[in-house]
């Protein structure tokens, strides 16, 4: 499984925005691999919005000397992974568009369902698209509203019409936006810049992480349906909050606490270290078993392994020692060499499970070709039994919200019982965690979360799926 993106938006007092976001951008790498974009405005200037991206990892886009020919003291950056549109440069963002008082820039995480409905109803209208992602009809929608409204009266229209996950940077010539969606599906945090870190001023960003990583102080998340408005008015930069809708439940996806968003991440009130920690444990209660060893399946499965270890009393060993070297995953021509691909990632520490009982954890189970291929090495490099946790219950049905995941044909646990699945993994054992153990660790209830790919209720309307939408009502404020 794989995100969508990471986003982030600074806004300085003075000086250039473009190397805090280089940095806040390469604390989220984890986010989004494929490409990285950053765009600059200067508050001073009529000049268009200078924009930098390509394909590649952020060190692989920015030099030093790209960073210098940034120059703005307000600007947005993104990292991708795609969801929705292919990968190619066209589809990197931030994208610019143009509308009647100048340019804005754009940058998003999510994903939107009705995104091809709503591209029909712009080339209708005559607009032109040069990128198939959801993020570009965004932003035709947000510059057609902008004609005929201010910017917060033009952001209360696209909500309303737009459907699915989104949180969204936006760059106007003096103006940082930030939105988050009234479900509040994709996280958004906000933090400040002090003189003694080196910058001063206001950052927005998709983890907390971002935030800690250029020496800012987190605020608070940015609340469902929140717009924030950091401008720079003759009296100083300030940030201007509006809460445009409010829904009666939240729907935060569950897989952010499980696998996408960094160990030492604060997502909504909660550091998600903690909860995996919670989940490890809660793994143990739920699927204790006789053995020698608990090792993980670095690094997702390492927090839960602590807390497996912590509840069982069985001794923590890493039985893989993982390849941080290695880059994006490369196609391979058959079989065998495929194997090869998963050890160049990881390899396994002989003399810590041969003859051992192993208690191997992971965070989740998509496909499962690569678990059962852990599995047959752990066993090779003589471990006497392989007992196989999960931090998460069964994988059963695709995310149209923003994560890119397979049909239900190719998810293991779509259409296979317990043991059908053992089996196939080559496991001597098998144990996810329940559903209440994952929302008991989370610490949110769950008509507050989104559950949609484990129990195939979804917080939005998708064709052929059930909707738990009733819960949801918005209430526009």
């Amino acid at each position: 499984m794989h995100e969508g993106c990471g986003i982030v938006g600074v806004a300085l007092d003075e000086g250039d925005a473009a190397l805090p976001i280089f940095y806040a951008l390469y604390a989220l790498q984890h986010r989004g691999q494929e490409s990285a974009g950053i765009a600059v405005s200067n508050e001073e200037s009529d000049e268009d919005i200078p924009l930098m991206k390509g394909m590649g990892f952020v060190h692989e886009v920015f030099s030093p000397h790209r960073l210098e020919s940034l120059k703005g003291n307000i600007g947005i950056g993104h990292v991708r992974y795609s969801t929705t549109g292919a990968s190619r440069a066209e589809n990197a963002e931030p994208l610019v568009v143009d509308y009647h008082k100048g340019q804005i820039a754009i940058a998003h995480n999510g994903n939107l369902v009705n995104a091809a409905e709503l591209k029909r109803e712009l080339q209708r209208e005559g607009r032109i698209f040069h990128s198939d992602t959801d993020t570009e009809v965004i932003a035709h929608l947000l510059a057609k509203e902008l004609v005929r409204h201010d910017p917060i009266e033009a952001i209360k229209v696209l909500m309303r019409q737009v459907v699915g996950s989104y949180s969204l940077v936006i760059l106007m010539r003096n103006s940082l936006i930030a939105i988050r969606d009234p479900l509040g599906i994709k996280p958004l945090c906000f933090g400040t810049l002090s003189d003694d870190k080196g910058f001063k001023g206001y950052i927005v960003a998709s983890e907390s992480s971002a935030i800690d990583t250029i020496g800012g102080d987190l605020i608070r998340d940015v609340r469902p349906g929140e717009v924030l408005i950091i401008h720079n008015p003759d009296s100083g930069r300030e940030v201007e909050s509006y809460q445009l809708y409010r829904g009666i439940n939240t729907a935060h996806c569950v897989f952010e606490y499980i696998y996408f968003a960094r160990p030492d991440s604060v997502l909504d009130g909660r550091l998600v270290y903690d909860v995996r920690l919670k989940i490890g444990e809660r793994l143990a209660e739920e699927h204790g078993v006789e053995a020698d060893i608990v090792s993980p399946v670095p690094d997702s499965g390492i927090t839960f392994a602590i807390g497996y270890a912590k509840r069982s009393g069985l001794d923590y060993m890493e039985g893989f020692i993982k390849n941080r070297y290695v880059g994006r995953t490369f196609i391979m021509p058959d079989e065998s060499y495929r194997d090869t691909a998963v050890r160049l990632k990881l390899n396994v520490v002989k003399r810590n499970v041969e003859g051992k009982r192993v208690v191997l954890v992971d965070d989740s189970i998509v496909r499962g070709t690569t678990s059962r291929r852990i599995v047959t090495f752990l066993k090779k490099k003589g471990a006497k039994e392989v007992h196989l946790r999960i931090g998460s219950p069964p994988i059963i049905a695709p995310c149209y919200l923003g994560i890119n995941t397979p049909t239900r044909d190719e998810l293991l646990a779509s259409n296979r019982s317990m043991e059908e699945i053992r089996k196939f993994l080559n496991a001597d054992s098998i144990g996810y965690l329940s559903l209440q153990g994952l929302i008991d660790s989370i610490g949110i209830s769950m008509n507050n979360l989104c559950l949609g790919c484990l129990n195939e209720r979804y917080p939005v309307e998708i064709p052929g799926e059930v909707c738990v939408a009733r819960q949801l009502k918005l209430s526009h404020f």
